[in-house]
C-alpha cells in the first residue's frame, strides 16, 4: 500500500505539474463560459437564524491569511489550539464545547476521524479555498447530509471551482511562499474544459520548513534565548477535480485528494529542556463522487459517496526507550438527501447516511474496533421576506464490534434543533433564537485505547442556546456598509468524557458537567472614499464563561475550564488603493488556565498579536500577477496558545501568484 500509494501520487502530481490553478476571479469584463457551476446557498450572518460567519477568497488575501486556521481565527467564538511552528497541529473548538463538537465539511462532504474525534485543519491549504464558512448550531442549509446536522459546530471548506470564459479552454495559476524558518511553499493548479460540459482541475503543492525559530523563555527569575528544535516539516498534497454537467438538470463532480507528510513534533518546554526527537509520518487518501438531479424547480436530489484511507505513524525515542506506533483508519460513507418545496415559502429535506469505520493498530492488544452508523434527518424550513422558522430531527443509530475484547452497546438518539429569525420592520433588523440538542460519539481511543479505553461510555451531549440580533445599513455613499451582529449565548455538557486516575491506571469516564454562557459581537463597516479607494474594517469579541460544575465540593467548582479565555477578539483594517492595498490585524486573548483548578501555576498570560500585510497585483492582457508580503507577531512575542509550546516570534512572508 505505502509503494503504491506513493506511486499514485507521483503520477498525480505530475499531471498538476503540466496542468494547474484557477485564479480567484474571471477576468474583469468577461463572461462565464458554457460549464455551469453550482455552489450550496451561503447564508448571510445578517439574515440567517443562527450565527452564520462568511470569509470569501478575496476578503482572505486582504487580510493575509496563509492557511486555513489564520482565516478560522477572525471567526468569534472561535477557539483555535495551534501547537507552535508551521508543522505544528491546529484544531477548531467552538463555543468552549472541545474540537470534538466541531464537524469539518470538505466540498459538501464531512471529514472524520473516528479514532480521536478531531480534525487537524493544518492539512488543508488554503491555495485552493474560496469559501470558508462557519455555522454555530444548526444552520438554515437544510439542503446537505445528515452528518452535518450532527454536530454543534460546523466549519465549512468550498474549494476553488472552474470559471473559464466563453474563448478560453484552460487557465493555469502559479504560487510561491517563501518565509522566516526556511519555509518555501510552491504550488500549482490548472484548469482545463474537456468538452461543452466536462470540465478538469488538478491542484498540487509542496511545502517544507526548517520551523527551528528563536525564542525566549523564563527559567527561574532568568529570561534566557533558546531555539526550537525538530520543528521541520514536508508536505505534500495533490487534488483532481471533474466536473460535469450531464444534462442542464444534472451535475456530477469526482475528487482525488492526497496529502502525505512528515513533520518534527517540538514538544513542550519545561524549563531549559528543548529535547525532543518525535517524528509524525501522516499519509490521508480520499475519493468522493457527487452527483444532483434537479428533478424540477421544487424538488431536487443529491448523493455522494466517499472513501477514506488513514495512515499515521509516531516515532520517539523517550528515555523508556524507542516507541514506534503505527495506526491505519478506513472510511466507507455514503449519503442522499431529497430537498423540495411543495408550497411556497415551504421547503422540507430527508437526508439518509451510511459510514463504516475501522481502525487497525500496532500497539498491544488492539481490539481492532468497527463502527456502523446509520443517520437519517428531517427538516423543515419556511422562510419569507421577515420570517425564517427551521426544525430538525436527526436519528443516529451506531453499532460496534471488535474482534478482541468488549464492544460497546451502541449508540442510539435523537436530536432536535430549532431556530427562528423574524424581521419586524423594513429597516434590516432581525432578531433570532436558535436551540440545538445533539452529542458526540465516544471516539475509538476514549473506548479502546490500551487500558484506559472505557467500552461503558455513554455520549457527551451538549444543549446550546443562541439569542442574538442582527442590523445592517447603507448610510450614504461614503458609508456604503455597516453591519452588526450580536448574540448571547448559554450551553451545557453533561457527561463530559474526561480520563481520571482509578486504584491503579487512568480511566476514561463519564464524569464531567461544563456550563457556558456567553456574548459575541461582531462589526463590519465598508466606506468608499473615490474611484479605487476603500476601507474595510472588522471587529469581533468574544465573552465566555465556561465553568466546570462537576462537583459543588471540588476546588474546580465554577473554575473556567483548560484553556479558555474569558474575553477574546480579532480586529482587521484593509485600505485599498489603486495601486497598494494595506491590511492591519490584531489578535487578543485574555489569561487561560491549562486546567479546571485555575492556581497562579497553572495561568497562561494573556497574548496580543500583530500582523501587517502588504499586497498589489499587476494585469496585463490575460495575465496577472500578484505579490504580498507579510509581517506577523510585530511584538515579538513568544506568548503561548497551548503551555510549554512558544509560538514564533517577528516573522515574515513572501508570496507570489501568477495567473495566465
Amino acid at each position: 500500500m505505502r509503494r503504491n500509494g506513493k506511486a499514485f501520487l507521483t503520477g498525480l502530481l505530475l499531471v498538476g505539474l503540466y496542468l494547474q490553478p484557477v485564479g480567484a476571479q474571471t477576468l474583469e469584463g468577461d463572461s462565464i463560459g458554457e460549464v455551469t457551476v453550482r455552489a450550496r446557498k451561503t447564508w448571510s450572518n445578517m439574515t440567517a437564524a443562527t450565527p452564520t460567519q462568511v470569509m470569501d477568497r478575496s476578503r482572505m488575501e486582504k487580510i493575509g491569511a496563509h492557511d486555513v486556521a489564520d482565516a478560522v481565527k477572525f471567526f468569534s467564538g472561535v477557539n483555535v489550539k495551534d501547537y507552535g511552528g508551521i508543522g505544528g497541529l491546529k484544531t477548531v473548538s467552538v463555543r468552549s464545547l472541545g474540537a470534538q463538537h466541531t464537524g469539518v465539511c470538505y466540498d459538501g462532504v464531512a471529514v472524520s476521524d473516528c479514532q480521536s474525534g478531531q480534525t487537524d485543519i493544518s492539512r488543508f491549504s488554503l491555495d485552493n479555498v474560496s469559501l470558508l464558512y462557519l455555522t454555530i448550531g444548526q444552520g438554515d442549509d437544510i439542503y446537505q447530509a445528515a452528518k452535518l446536522f450532527a454536530a454543534a459546530g460546523t466549519l465549512n471548506i468550498e474549494t476553488l471551482q472552474p470559471q473559464l470564459t466563453d474563448d478560453q479552454s484552460w487557465q493555469t495559476s502559479a504560487r510561491l511562499k517563501t518565509g522566516s524558518f526556511g519555509m518555501v511553499n510552491p504550488s500549482l493548479m490548472h484548469v482545463q474544459r474537456l468538452s461543452g460540459k466536462t470540465s478538469l482541475s488538478a491542484y498540487a503543492d509542496f511545502l517544507r520548513a526548517d520551523g527551528n525559530y528563536p525564542f525566549q523563555l523564563w527559567n527561574g527569575e532568568q529570561l534566557i534565548d533558546e531555539k526550537r528544535n525538530n520543528s521541520d516539516i514536508r508536505t505534500w498534497r495533490a487534488e483532481l477535480n471533474l466536473h460535469m454537467a450531464l444534462t442542464k438538470r444534472q451535475d456530477l463532480r469526482a475528487k482525488l485528494y492526497l496529502f502525505d507528510s512528515e513533520r518534527g513534533l517540538p514538544g513542550s518546554v519545561i524549563y531549559d529542556n528543548t529535547y525532543a526527537v518525535e517524528r509524525l509520518y501522516d499519509r490521508n487518501y480520499f475519493g468522493q463522487l457527487a452527483y444532483e438531479n434537479r428533478f424540477s424547480d421544487t424538488w431536487k436530489l443529491k448523493a455522494a459517496g466517499k472513501f477514506n484511507y488513514t495512515w499515521n505513524r509516531d516515532y520517539n525515542v523517550p528515555a523508556a526507550g524507542v516507541t514506534d506506533d503505527r495506526f491505519k483508519q478506513t472510511e466507507t460513507y455514503l449519503t442522499a438527501t431529497i430537498y423540495g418545496e411543495p408550497i411556497r415559502h415551504l421547503a422540507v429535506s430527508l437526508a439518509q447516511d451510511f459510514a463504516y469505520n475501522d481502525l487497525s493498530t500496532t500497539l498491544r492488544n488492539c481490539q481492532y474496533p468497527e463502527r456502523f452508523s446509520y443517520l437519517t434527518a428531517l427538516a423543515v424550513r419556511y422562510n419569507s421576506s421577515r420570517f425564517t422558522a427551521t426544525a430538525s430531527l436527526l436519528n443516529t443509530y451506531i453499532t460496534e464490534r471488535v474482534k478482541i475484547g468488549e464492544a460497546s452497546d451502541g449508540f442510539k438518539r435523537l436530536s432536535p434543533a430549532f431556530s427562528l429569525s423574524w424581521k419586524p420592520w423594513a429597516e434590516n433588523l432581525r432578531f433570532r433564537l436558535s436551540y440545538k440538542d445533539i452529542f458526540r460519539v465516544p471516539t475509538f481511543n476514549d473506548l479502546y485505547y490500551l487500558l484506559i479505553g472505557n467500552a461503558n461510555l455513554r455520549p457527551e451531549s451538549t444543549r446550546q442556546w443562541n439569542a442574538g440580533i442582527t442590523w445592517n445599513h447603507s448610510f450614504s455613499p461614503l458609508l456604503e456598509y455597516v453591519g452588526l451582529s450580536v448574540d448571547a449565548y448559554y450551553g451545557s455538557v453533561k457527561d463530559k468524557i474526561v480520563a481520571v486516575p482509578t486504584m491503579f491506571i487512568w480511566k476514561m469516564s463519564n464524569i464531567g458537567k461544563v456550563e457556558t454562557i456567553g456574548t459575541d459581537i461582531n462589526l463590519q463597516a465598508d466606506l468608499h472614499w473615490t474611484d479605487g479607494w476603500e476601507t474595510n474594517l472588522q471587529l469581533s469579541y468574544n465573552f465566555m464563561q465556561a465553568e466546570d460544575v462537576t462537583d459543588r465540593t471540588s476546588r474546580v467548582w465554577r473554575n473556567q475550564i483548560a484553556y479558555t479565555p474569558r474575553h477574546s477578539g480579532a480586529a482587521n483594517c484593509t485600505l485599498t488603493t489603486p495601486w497598494l492595498n494595506l491590511s492591519y490585524s490584531l489578535f487578543y486573548a485574555s489569561e487561560r488556565y491549562t486546567s479546571s483548578y485555575n492556581h497562579a501555576d497553572n495561568r497562561i498570560a494573556p497574548y496580543t498579536d500583530h500582523g501587517l500585510s502588504l499586497s498589489r497585483q499587476f494585469v496585463w492582457k490575460r495575465h496577472r500577477l500578484r505579490v504580498q508580503i507579510d509581517a506577523l507577531n510585530l511584538g515579538n512575542k513568544n506568548y503561548e496558545i497551548v503551555r510549554f509550546y512558544p509560538m514564533p516570534g517577528r516573522n515574515y512572508k513572501l508570496t507570489f501568484n501568477y495567473q495566465f
